[in-house]
Formats: structure tokens, sequence, C-alpha cells
């Protein structure tokens, strides 16, 4: 009797140990940010710090609101560094799901196996979904660990919300990557246009903030999509987590047919 999702299986375990170093990342981040909060966050220092930088540079930056508790988090972790770290990670995991597979002649061999294509791409996004919600997770269970010590004074369900944001908003990244590299199969142009939705999506959401005129970038931000009502603070706007979800969703469906619909070479 042959065993449920092997491909998800051998995906999920195979990647192991870059799953845990990037939780271990995610972590050391953590920790070195936030607990530094009382000391900082608020205090006059900081006030003074703020003022010395032009007001263009806070509003990019997302730091107009740090001197908060939630808006500290967001600006350091959700919005900057966790952002960063995971839009790596879930973009180097759908590169490589199926255009780096195919690049080294490996996928040749799995369909060779009694697989279906499809398969193949629904059972791998399956494994970069469930290590992208493994690692928001571990965000969201060590901020609220830290959320009284840190003097944080965030509101759970707003931190939960967050977290699904964080995790929609990383996750299209890797699926736009998985996408891209099945349609090609190469896990460079996946590696392309995954990194091009994380760093225009910021950099569209830098720009639009500094003046009405460009506000219509913000439209194109999935950055502002997820986190332009700075959910942290104010609770997360779940008809834009739907929206980020399930443009995912659908990448993963064009991915299936794509491969479905052309040959496999190497």
């Amino acid at each position: 009797m042959k065993k449920p999702l092997p491909l998800f299986r051998r995906a999920f375990l195979d990647s192991w140990r870059s799953t845990l170093g990037w939780a271990a990342g995610l972590t050391a981040a953590i920790f070195l940010y936030l607990p530094l909060y009382p000391s900082i966050g608020g205090s006059p220092e900081m006030q003074e710090v703020m003022k010395a930088f032009p007001p263009e540079m806070i509003k990019a930056l997302n730091y107009d609101q740090i001197t908060s508790g939630p808006g500290y988090t967001q600006a350091t972790m959700f919005g900057l560094i966790g952002f960063l770290l995971m839009t790596i990670a879930s973009v180097a995991w759908g590169a490589a799901a199926v255009g780096g597979d195919e690049e080294s002649g490996q996928l040749e061999l799995t369909l060779a196996h009694g697989v279906t294509r499809t398969q193949v791409v629904l059972e791998r996004a399956l494994a970069i979904l469930v290590r992208v919600l493994l690692l928001a997770g571990l965000v969201f269970v060590l901020i609220l660990l830290l959320n009284d010590s840190a003097e944080l004074n965030i509101r759970p369900e707003h931190l939960l919300g967050t977290s699904v944001l964080f995790a929609g908003l990383t996750m299209l990244s890797g699926t736009t990557a998985l996408c891209a590299g099945t349609v090609t199969g190469r896990k460079t142009f996946g590696l392309a246009a995954g990194a091009a939705v994380g760093v225009l999506g910021y950099v569209f959401n830098a720009v639009g903030r500094q003046s009405r005129d460009v506000e219509w970038l913000l439209d194109f931000s999935p950055y502002n999509w997820a986190y332009g009502n700075n959910p942290i603070a104010n609770g997360a706007d779940w008809a834009a987590a739907a929206w980020l979800w399930g443009l995912s969703a659908g990448l993963v469906a064009l991915s299936a047919l794509a491969l479905r619909r052309r040959d496999v070479g190497t």
C-alpha cells in the first residue's frame, strides 16, 4: 500500500535543515530586536533620533509608529527583518520546487515513477505552504511570549491576524517563484520573479507613501495590501488576507496547468 502524499513528504523532509536554519534566524532576530523596545521604543532619546531623520525616510522604512509597541514590532519584524528572511526562504523553495528539479534533470526521474505532473506541483506547493505556516507560527508564538516582558502591549488577536497576513504575503512570493520556475523550466527565472514580487511590493509601498501624487502605487503593492492598515495595532484586513491567499492558490493552479501542457526537458 502506497503512503499518501509521497512527494510532499519527500520535499518536506529533505528540507528540514533549511527550515530549521530559517527558524533559527527568525528566532535570533526576534530575541535581538523586541526585548530592546522598553529601553529605546518610547524613550526621549528615540524621539530625538526620529526627529533627526527626514520624514520621507521615516515613512519609507515604516518607522512613523515605531514609538509604540505594536508599531515597533510591525516595523522591525513583520515589515523588515522577518519579511526579508521569510521572503528569501519562500522564494528559494518555490523556485527549486519544479524549475530547480527540471534544470538538474531530477524532474524527469520523478515523473517516471508513476506520479502525475499535477501531483508534483500540488504536493510540492503544499510542502512550501507547511514550511511557511510553521515559520509564521513560530514568529507568532515567540512574539506572544515576549509580549509582556518586552512591554509590547499587542493584542493577541491582532498578532494572530498579522501573522496570517505575514504568511500570505511571503507565500505570494513563493508561489510566484514556483509558477515562473514551472512555466519556464528554469530556477533562475523563478528566483527573479519571486524576488520581484517582494522587492517591488516593498518599493511601491515606500514610494507610494511619500505623497498623494504617487499613492496609486500602493494599489500594486502586496506589501501594502497586507500592512496598509497597520494590522498589528488595528486588526487584520481579512479581505486583504483572502486576496493574498487567493492569488497564491491561483498561481499554484496555473503552475499545475503549465506543467501539464508543456514538454519537460533538461
